[in-house]
Parts: C-alpha cells; structure tokens; sequence
C-alpha cells in the first residue's frame, strides 16, 4: 500500500503557496526594486540544500478585523536551521509581502522557538528584520510577543552570539530586539530604524525632520552608533554576517575557530619600522600597522564609521583569532571620547563572552578635555571601558605604540588592568602626562625668565622623556614585559597569543558586576 498521489499534490500545493509568500506579484515587485525576498536572504545566507524550515504551515488564530479567516503563508515569517560554512546557525528572515512582516502572537511564537533551540543546541542566531511592527489587529498578543522575543534576547547574551541585519522598517519597539543583540547589520537603502518618525516627532516637539534624520543607515553608522556595519545592499550584508561568522564560536563554551596548523613565522618585517614617523606629534596611521600585524592584511572592522578615534576589529595573527583594539592617531589625536569608551567597552565584552583573546594597540595622549564631554559624563563612560577590561579573562597582549598618558594609559589595559604581556616599542613614552605638557607645568617660572624659553624648553622635554617616560623605565620597574623593535611585533604577538590559548583566570563568586551604565 502507498500514500496517496491526492495526498502528495496536497501537501505540494500548500508548499507551493506558502513559498510564495504575498504572491508571485508582491514578490517580482520586490526583485525589481533590487530587493531580496525573505527566502532570498536565506537561500544566500546558507550553504546549498542545507535549510530546513521549521513551521512553514504556521497559521495565526486571530478572528479580529479582516483577519478572520485570511491566510497569512507561514505568518510572514521564515524560520529554520542550516549550515555557513559548516558552522550550524539558526535564521528568520521576516516576509515584507505577507501584511508587512507585521509581528502577531504565531509570528512570535516561531521567532521564541527557534531562539530556544538557539540556546539549547548552542548555535549562533541570525535576524533579518523587515517589518511594520505589531500587527495592530492582535493587540496585545503582538505586544506579548514582542515582550517573549526581548526576553530570549537577554538570555541569549553572552551564550550564543545573536546578528540583526536590518533590511527594512524596523520601528518602535520593534528597534530593541535588535538592539539586545551583539551586532547589527543594516542596508544603506531601504532599510529604517527608530523609535518614533519624523511624523511623531513633528506632532509632539514640533520640530521638522526626516527619516533619514532619525532613522536612516548612514545616521545609525556614524552618528548613533546603534549600527555595527553598514551595507550596500542585502547581498553585501549577508556577506558581512557570513564574514564575522567566521571570527566567533558558535557559542559561550567553544573557543574561536582558531587555525593552529602552522608553525609560527618569525620573519621580521622591515617596513614596520619606517611607518613610524619621526617625529611623536605627527598622526600615524594605525590602520597601516594593523594591517602589517594580521594574516594577510585581512580584518573585520566594528563600528568603522562611529568613534574613529578607535579602532575595533576582529583578524587573525599566525591562525589565532583576536579582536582587536587601537587608538586611531588620525581621528582627534586618538584621544579618548565618551563615545570611543562606549565602543570599545561593548565590543571587549563580547570578546570576553566569547572567548576571543584581545590585543590592544596603545597610542593615546589621553581622555578629551572639554565642557561638554564632562557634562555629557566622561567619568561615567570611560570608567566602562576600565570595567570592561578589567573583567575581562580571555588572553590580553597590549603593545605601546607611541603616547601611553595618564587614566588613558591604564584604560587601554595596562598591566594593572589585567595585561598578560605589555610590549612597548622604543619610541613609547609611557608617563602621568606628555613631556611637553609636563615640561610647561614643573618649569613655567624658569621657561619665562630664560633668555631663549624655546631652547631651554626643548631641552626640559628631551630630559624630562628620558627620566620619566622611557619605556625602559617602565621595564626596569616591572610594568612592561618587554621592550621590542616594530619589525617584531607580529612574531612577538603570535608567539605570546599562542602561550595564552590555555590560560584559566577564577574571579571571585559573584552574580554580577555592576557596569557603570
């Protein structure tokens, strides 16, 4: 006895319809805008043949409004499993065609479960977000169900790493869930995200704006910060998450897909050494010696269009993954800002959720001065960047550029902050202030009686770098590990990451710290 050929072309048929989404015509009306369609993103996203769909044949209860009795395919939500790269990963991708992605209690109930399994099978999750909101027919189900999806949010930090790429509205409190997750993604067209519109705004404040104003890509990339990498297009965005894919574990208990294969290249690197400029005050480029540091020249930039006095970055040195922190000369003399503290917390933390060792790039003439950083609260904010690093247990390689001043010189993990090796390079000055500065304060009766105050300054700074800021200084009294030539650098870190891949740190008991927030 076999099935029935009626049964077969039943469940073919509904399979049918439901790939279809909104219909054949919302769907091509889609494609030549450009856009992707919510299966799209998932055919792309994942490798071939490997996507398996989890309640395809959902169906809402709901008999409110026009709602009772229409099909809405699979709630217009597409949820399911598959393979990037060989990494499991659990994916939505929310359906535009299908009442506007609109999010009801079934919509959400399919987002919930797939974020257990998430939790429970220990895989990264991936979000794309295109949707209206709450779907205003359920009231407040969809209100439950937005409150069902922040709360596995929350639990998910820190246990499986969580992706949001925004390709679409994503309005109101539809804007926190991917707020809660470690990084967003969102295309520099078609794609919106914000509290409340231009048209709120207006009513409420009176003020006239726009939607790019309040919610556009390009503002949320550089202005906000809300948003981790900015897109192209779709396409470009699924290759961004496939590429940070690549750098993190699938979850808290796994260490970085780390290549261990090789054996260390020790070669020197010549050309590290005539990056430097001569002169300590000239801008470097940090970017140039990162890119001399990591396998290939190849890395991942975090947050690149916001706070570019420091640069964050995941790469690879000889096979470790790290994530890397450097002060960005170029950008504001890479003094230290509330927002550069705020970026480079965030992003030491998910290192340490996720066991990625972190090496920090120190060149910093200190915290930014200034009425409004004070009032805005650079305490506050800067004292998270402390916190983060010092909590941090993964393995920690500071290497001192060039200017290592004051609170500033701590905060990028010094020793005291946690360090396990601090290298620094013959040209670092390493003090409570730049020579300069200090040269001015200690001397300012001599320097305005001295017949020539330019020579005689000049003079004071060179001895006063000698005496109190020689990185050899700082060697001799322990708080370095070594003092290295550049053209060491990529050797001296490879070997000492690789010495650190076993390292355990115990802190003492507790339910949490407290961040300063």
């Amino acid at each position: 006895m076999t099935i029935s050929a009626k049964s077969i072309e039943e469940l073919r048929q509904r399979r049918r319809a439901i790939l279809h989404g909104g219909g054949e015509e919302k769907l091509q009306q889609r494609r030549a805008k450009g856009l992707l369609t919510a299966r799209d993103r998932l055919a792309l996203l994942f490798q071939e043949y490997t996507f398996q769909e989890v309640g395809m044949h959902a169906r809402h209860n709901s008999r409110a409004l026009e709602l009772d009795g229409r099909e809405l395919p699979a709630d217009g939500v597409v949820t399911g499993t598959g393979y990037v790269n060989g990494q499991m990963v659990a994916a939505f991708s929310q359906d535009f065609t299908v009442s506007a992605g609109t999010l009801g209690k079934m919509h959400a109930d399919k987002i919930v479960e797939l974020m257990d399994f998430a939790i429970k099978s220990g895989v990264p999750l991936v979000a794309f977000k295109d949707s209206g909101g709450a779907r205003i027919q359920e009231g407040v189900d969809a209100l439950s169900g937005y409150g069902n999806v922040f709360y596995r949010n929350v639990l998910m930090s820190g246990v499986v790493p969580q992706i949001a790429v925004i390709c679409g509205p994503c309005a109101g409190g539809a804007a926190y869930s991917p707020a809660l997750m470690d990084f967003i993604v969102m295309t520099r067209h078609n794609a919106q995200m914000f509290i409340t519109g231009p048209e709120v705004i207006k009513a409420v404040t009176g003020r006239s704006t726009t939607m790019d104003e309040v919610g556009g890509a390009e503002m949320h990339a550089t202005v906000s910060g809300n948003v981790h990498f900015l897109a192209e297009d779709e396409q470009h965005a699924i290759q961004i998450v496939q590429q940070l894919l690549s750098y993190i574990p699938s979850n808290n208990t796994e260490d970085p897909p780390h290549d261990l294969r090789s054996d260390i290249v020790f070669a020197r690197d010549e050309v590290m050494n005539a990056l430097i400029p001569e002169d300590a005050s000239e801008p470097m480029n940090v970017r140039k010696i990162i890119t001399h540091l990591v396998d290939g020249g190849e890395f991942l930039e975090v947050h690149a269009g916001f706070a570019r006095n420091l640069m964050v970055a995941f790469a690879r040195i000889e096979g470790i993954v790290v994530g890397l922190v450097a002060n960005q000369p170029t950008e504001m003399a890479a003094a230290l800002d509330i927002n550069a503290a705020d970026k480079g917390a965030r992003f030491i933390r998910f290192c340490n959720a996720f066991n990625i060792p972190l090496v920090t790039l120190v060149d910093v003439p200190g915290f930014l001065p200034g009425v409004e950083q004070e009032r805005s609260g650079i305490i506050r904010h800067g004292a998270k960047l402390l916190f983060a690093y010092a909590s941090c247990t993964t393995p920690k390689v500071t290497v001192i550029l060039r200017k290592a001043y004051g609170g500033s010189y701590l905060a990028m993990c010094s020793q005291e902050m946690g360090a396990d090796f601090v290298y620094a390079w013959p040209c670092a000055e390493i003090a409570v202030m730049g020579a300069e500065g200090a040269v001015n304060l200690i001397y300012r009766k001599e320097l305005a009686a001295a017949d020539d105050p330019a020579a005689l300054r000049a003079e004071l700074v060179a001895a006063y770098r000698a005496e109190f800021a020689s990185p050899y200084l700082s060697a001799a009294r322990g708080y370095i590990t070594d003092v290295i030539e550049p053209a060491e650098t990529r050797g001296v870190l490879a070997l000492s990451l690789r010495k650190l891949l076993n390292k355990r740190e115990l802190r003492p008991a507790k339910k949490h710290g407290n961040i300063p927030l």
